[in-house]
């Protein structure tokens, strides 16, 4: 069973439901916020500063374009997952993994909003996968 089959006569638990809901509000917020970093460090290249020792040297504007797709992208799964789409869920445990990733990269830029992301997207990855095992 998949997101989107569910229809009137089946029960979902009020967990599963509750989590959806809150895994797709989290990936809007954070989608919307990855979309204003980005947009910032793409029309400020001084937004973003690192040491120069730091490993993974990108441009502060390719930065900003990775933060701008990922998040538009991350909204745009959240609506989705509002909307009970039966491709958001994959998309969205995939997406939230990708965009952990993007923010580990991202811990010398802004540590501590880094290290929230991450865990917030570690949540979103475990609301999702539960709420798929109480369907079942």
């Amino acid at each position: 069973m998949t997101y989107g089959d569910m229809d009137s006569r089946q029960s979902v638990p009020s967990a599963a439901v509750g989590g959806l809901a809150f895994a797709a509000s989290v990936m809007v917020m954070v989608g919307s916020f990855s979309v204003v970093a980005g947009l910032a460090a793409i029309l400020d290249d001084d937004y973003l500063v690192v040491s120069r020792r730091y490993a993974f040297d990108l441009d502060t504007v390719a930065w900003g374009w990775i933060h701008l797709v990922l998040g538009l992208a991350f909204v745009a799964v959240g609506v989705g997952l509002f909307a009970n789409k039966s491709w958001a869920g994959m998309v969205a445990i995939v997406l939230a993994g990708l965009i952990a990733i993007d923010y580990f990269f991202f811990i010398p830029f802004q540590p501590v909003w880094s290290l929230v992301v991450i865990a917030l997207c570690a949540w979103v990855i475990w609301a999702l996968t539960r709420a798929r095992q109480e369907e079942s």
